[in-house]
């Protein structure tokens, strides 16, 4: 079952399209890479698909009974966010609140599930810690533990190993592909990392000069890959 439907949209802000006549469905358990140029609109669709910036023309809605605010979102973070002054267990438990409509406190449910993504993410020793203390590594994997307390159906990562040491950042990929592969969880990650997004990845969605989307095998031999200008090992 499809869970977003993108439909001849085009993107971009205060009138001016970045992105044009873009069409794609995500289905149930795909892990979809989006990739392209600097500045080609990656960061735009996935405010779009949050819904925090509407689409220019055409729709991006969401199926299979999947509400907005069922969505995980884990963004680029940026130094005053590393530097964010609470405890892990808070910041994950944070991740509920759009599932909490007017309730004042966070319910027994909500604190199980933030103690479980705690414990998914292997943080149980760190989650009385201040977040600002943690190593780059440790920090993305508290925000993915937020990011599961919206959702058991769809990701959206944004750049999640940036600035990241090769080890970790490979430890990081696979526990993302863990919860694809083990977990059921539907994946939408925007990564520069050409070759580990499609190690992983099922299907690609290229924005830009050129768009497609497809399987990762077809994106090999087309035309919006060659544009890129980089070397891919498959």
């Amino acid at each position: 079952m499809s869970l977003l439907i993108c439909e001849n949209a085009s993107l971009g802000y205060e009138g001016r399209p970045i992105v044009q006549n873009l069409s794609f469905t995500v289905e149930e358990g795909d892990y979809l890479c989006v990739v392209g140029e600097n500045g080609s609109g990656k960061s735009t669709l996935m405010k779009t698909i949050l819904g925090l910036t509407p689409p220019l023309k055409g729709s991006i809605k969401t199926g299979d009974g999947l509400k907005a605010n069922e969505i995980g979102y884990l963004p680029q973070q940026t130094p005053v966010q590393r530097d964010f002054p609470a405890t892990v267990r808070e910041i994950v438990r944070s991740g509920c609140q759009n599932r909490m409509g007017l309730k004042p406190f966070y319910s027994k449910e909500d604190k199980a599930r933030a103690e479980e993504n705690i414990r998914r993410m292997g943080l149980e020793e760190l989650a009385g810690r201040c977040y600002r203390e943690l190593s780059g590594g440790q920090q993305q994997r508290v925000l993915l533990a937020r990011a599961l307390c919206a959702t058991g159906r769809l990701l959206l990562l944004d750049e999640p190993v940036a600035g990241l040491d090769p080890k970790v950042t490979a430890e990081l990929y696979q526990l993302i592909a863990d919860l694809n592969r083990k977990d059921g969880i539907t994946i939408i990650m925007i990564s520069h990392d050409l070759n580990a997004a499609l190690a992983y990845a099922s299907k690609v969605l290229h924005v830009g000069h050129h768009l497609f989307f497809g399987s990762k095998e077809a994106y090999l031999d087309s035309e919006a890959l060659s544009g890129l200008n980089r070397e891919v090992t498959a």
